[in-house]
């Protein structure tokens, strides 16, 4: 029996709570395992305080220490899950190139940032050097296929969505209502941001949102669930407009998470800018309804009205305007749950994560192991 081909996946550490952590931990989960050794290469600096030396050394050592690992676990494949902004890519870049000097291939997967705002400050020759160095680029919607291929004409570019474990998320309370109470008889709308707390994901406007419900005599609670660099902003902000519904819970993940999301109605994340986010599908997954913005890989995700609801970008009344809505109309919130979940079950699983991933992996070991043999 031949060995399993081994894939180093790169990411932060395994205990980091962002999209991409929980991207490799997917991936690194998946039934991916039956097929490949799937082994983690880590980046970045683990939320540590570093100062400009250390921050060059550890910079200084991560690609040496990579070459170290694809050599001594013999790996066929490098997946680096980079963005398109300047720190991570140029970092991704340099690893792509010392995993080709290595001899592994390498798949430079895309998540958050967009390819046109990054080209006006990247000159472009060198971002598609970078592109063109690595064996498969992976993007997560049918517009990036689109524009990637435009951009790089040639390059083995293959759409592969973010997939969850959808057993993880189950919830009792599926079941349609077959009226909307009375406003003043019903419970308030349960209402979560699950993510960073950080600038371009519309934090803002949500809590002004939730002071435009106060105003409408719209019943809401919020729930903030987090860390970031706006905590505290965000703490003063829903102080001086006398919140008293919005709560904090923190940095969410593993258990804490899904308690959250069973506790949830609404899924409230109106980004500037994502790729695919994963606590969107896990809301779905959940039976929460995304109200979000029509950014990224959601048009592809979410269809308006049957999933979920679209928002615009830096809109707060807008943002309070769909959830008023869906207060309003009870059993509408219980089928957009409901329909949200059976559409995270059918295309967002990670058995079908892992079987396209599967393919990408396999073609690239099965070239490189061709290559070694002549």
């Amino acid at each position: 029996m031949s060995p399993r081909p081994v894939v180093l996946v790169a990411s932060p550490s395994l205990d980091a709570v962002s999209g991409v952590t929980t991207h490799a931990l997917s991936i690194l989960r998946s039934p991916l395992r039956a097929s490949f050794e799937l082994r983690h290469f880590q980046v970045g600096s683990e939320g540590r305080a570093e100062g400009p030396l250390g921050r060059a050394l550890r910079l200084a050592a991560s690609p040496f220490l990579l070459a170290v690992a694809i050599a001594r676990h013999g790996a066929s494949v490098v997946h680096l899950n980079t963005s398109l902004n300047a720190r991570a890519f140029w970092r991704d870049a340099l690893y792509a190139a010392v995993a080709k000097l290595a001899g592994a291939r390498v798949v430079l997967q895309k998540h958050g940032g967009r390819l046109d705002e990054f080209l006006r400050e990247a000159p472009p020759v060198l971002v598609r050097a970078v592109l063109r160095l690595a064996d498969a680029v992976v993007v997560l919607s049918r517009a990036e296929l689109a524009q990637f291929a435009r951009f790089v004409p040639g390059q083995h570019i293959e759409l592969v969505p973010n997939g969850i474990d959808v057993s993880l998320y189950r919830r009792s309370h599926l079941a349609e209502p077959t009226k909307s109470a009375p406003a003043g008889s019903r419970e308030p709308l349960r209402l979560l941001y699950l993510g960073r707390l950080a600038g371009g994901k519309g934090l803002e406007e949500i809590v002004e949102a939730m002071a435009l419900l106060r105003a409408r005599g719209v019943p809401a609670t919020l729930c903030i669930a987090g860390s970031g660099p706006m905590e505290t902003a965000l703490r003063e902000r829903v102080g001086a407009l006398d919140l008293a519904g919005v709560s904090f819970a923190g940095a969410a993940y593993g258990a804490h998470k899904v308690a959250l999301l069973a506790e949830a109605d609404v899924l409230v994340l109106p980004s500037h800018a994502e790729g695919l986010p994963y606590a969107v599908l896990e809301a779905m997954a959940a039976g929460v309804v995304p109200v979000v913005t029509p950014v990224g890989a959601l048009p592809d995700v979410i269809e308006e009205g049957v999933h979920g609801l679209f928002v615009p970008v830096r809109d707060a009344p807008a943002i309070a305007a769909a959830l008023a809505s869906l207060d309003a109309d009870r059993p509408r919130l219980a089928r957009l749950g409901a329909a949200a979940r059976r559409r995270a079950a059918s295309a967002y699983s990670v058995e079908r994560l892992a079987a396209e991933l599967g393919g990408v992996y396999s073609a690239l070991a099965s070239a490189r192991a061709a290559k070694t043999v002549l």
